[in-house]
């Protein structure tokens, strides 16, 4: 075998797998499941194509479909007759629900459309093979047993019966009747003699009794719903609890499936003749298309499905230990959804655009005292860098590396630039002096007598000797007018000079 074919081979065996008969097909719940159905896995395996039974030789559909004359199936559809026009309450039933013969009837009933089911999916196939002989490509184009079954019935040994055929535009839609039709003006089918004509309308006749039996089935435990699963027929509805209790096997069965499993209860396969099957919905099943699902937006039916579905299964667990029966763990669950429900569909909450919070760093401490100004006169700006800073007004400054960058020397080097360094003084930190002792500091400094070399700048040869013609040697003050001219300016311009008072003489 080839890498090919043994690729081939692995996708129909996953094929084989996702087509399970767990799940019914078409709008009322019908099924070509097999027998796998009633086992507690919920069905997942399915039997092999190699192992199936060839039904082509079969005499009449009878000889293997006997449930229908069974007196297992007539007893419990009489039972259902007698039944469903009486109306019970839990109350009314005297000691555990188990032994009550109604009871017993409804789990029964689910039982049976398990087999029915099976029932069905067995006379799909003899059908299958009896028709393959005439239209052997119907099969393809109608995947849905139902549907297979009552196009076989309508269309017979006359394939032009697809044209213009009322009857098989109620059973199928118009994309697939015109495949049909096409396909079976090409097709290599051979015609039928009348007992293969015969086989094949009462295997189609006993198919549709089964379907209509089974939805009798339905309509009467679905009426029965609040009698044995309340909580579960409150969340979501006593039809849809029906259905997924029936193809479940009974409350028991749906109690041990998971919610995964649940959800996907009902699920339908995707139509396989050529054309877009976009609308169909993979791995939506009964609880997604309940009403309570369906209420939503589209974008949230899938994430209301799996809640819905995990709740459903807690009401089944508490329905199968016959708990809480009136119903008030389902109004919970039921009021839990709800709320939920509206939680998602709430508007998010504005956003508000908050102001920047306060910093975290404090007022840093200010340190003070002379330390700290000597500090800061020693570390202070000094002549020379406030010379080189400055520059002068409308004079080309020349550059102190012979390059282009724009850096001088300032007024440093030119006239009047002072001292070299000197220590920086801060008018607000330095000490403060009072006029007192500014002014005895000022007469401190005054000098009296000769003028001295050392504290001012002169000529060493200025003496207080002087030679007059009338006297000869005299000895004389020189600083005599100078000091005369600083006392007076003492007197009125020095920085200790206050307004003097002036008294004015009276005129005469």
């Amino acid at each position: 075998m080839s890498l090919a074919d043994e690729l081939l081979a692995d996708l129909e065996e996953a094929g084989d797998e996702g087509d399970n008969g767990l799940y019914p097909e078409g709008e009322e719940g019908d099924s070509d499941g097999d027998a796998s159905q009633g086992r507690d896995d919920g069905g997942l395996e399915d039997i092999p194509e190699e192992m199936e039974v060839d039904y082509s030789k079969a005499d009449s559909v009878a000889a293997i479909a006997k449930l229908r004359n069974s007196k297992q199936f007539s007893d419990i559809m009489e039972k259902i007759a007698v039944y469903v026009g009486k109306q019970r309450k839990i109350s009314d039933v005297s000691g555990p629900v188990e032994a009550d013969p109604e009871y017993k009837l409804i789990v029964a009933a689910n039982n049976l459309t398990v087999e029915i089911d099976n029932e069905l999916n067995i006379i799909h196939k003899f059908t299958r093979d009896k028709y393959s002989k005439r239209f052997p490509e119907l099969e393809s184009l109608v995947p849905d047993s139902l549907d297979y079954i009552r196009t076989v019935k309508e269309l017979g040994n006359n394939l032009e019966k697809c044209k213009n055929n009322e009857t098989l535009q109620q059973i199928l839609t118009n994309a697939t009747i015109m495949v049909v039709s096409v396909t079976a003006s090409t097709t290599q089918g051979s015609l039928l003699n009348e007992l293969e004509l015969k086989q094949l309308e009462e295997s189609c006749d006993m198919a549709l009794e089964l379907n209509q039996s089974k939805h009798r089935i339905y309509e009467y435990v679905e009426s029965r719903m609040s009698f044995i699963a309340p909580n579960l027929s409150i969340i979501v509805g006593a039809s849809t609890a029906a259905k997924i209790m029936g193809i479940a096997g009974g409350l028991t069965n749906l109690s041990k499936m998971p919610a995964c499993n649940l959800m996907l209860l009902g699920a339908q396969r995707r139509t396989l003749s050529g054309f877009s099957s976009t609308s169909l919905l993979p791995h939506t099943g009964f609880i997604y298309h309940c009403d309570v699902v369906q209420t939503l937006p589209p974008d949230l039916r899938r994430k209301a499905a799996r809640l819905v579905s995990a709740k459903c299964t807690l009401a089944a667990r508490v329905d199968s230990f016959h708990e809480s029966a009136d119903g008030k763990v389902g109004y919970d669950l039921k009021e839990e959804i709800e709320r939920k429900f509206d939680k998602w569909q709430e508007a998010p909450p504005v956003k508000q655009v908050k102001p920047l919070p306060a910093p975290l760093d404090g007022q840093r401490k200010k340190r003070g005292g002379r330390r700290y100004r000597k500090m800061k006169e020693r570390l202070g700006l000094t002549e020379i860098r406030k010379h080189a800073n400055r520059m002068t007004f409308a004079e080309i400054e020349d550059d102190a590396y012979q390059e282009d960058l724009g850096f001088s020397l300032g007024q440093l080097g030119k006239s009047g630039s002072g001292r070299v360094r000197q220590a920086q003084v801060n008018e607000s930190t330095k000490a403060r002096i009072s006029k007192s002792l500014q002014r005895t500091l000022q007469k401190q400094s005054v000098t009296y007598g000769g003028k001295s070399t050392v504290r001012d700048r002169s000529s060493g040869t200025s003496s207080s000797v002087a030679f007059t013609p009338l006297q000869g040697l005299e000895i004389v003050n020189p600083q005599a007018a100078e000091k005369k001219v600083a006392e007076a300016n003492q007197k009125y311009f020095s920085n200790m000079a206050e307004f003097l008072k002036v008294k004015k003489e009276a005129k005469k």
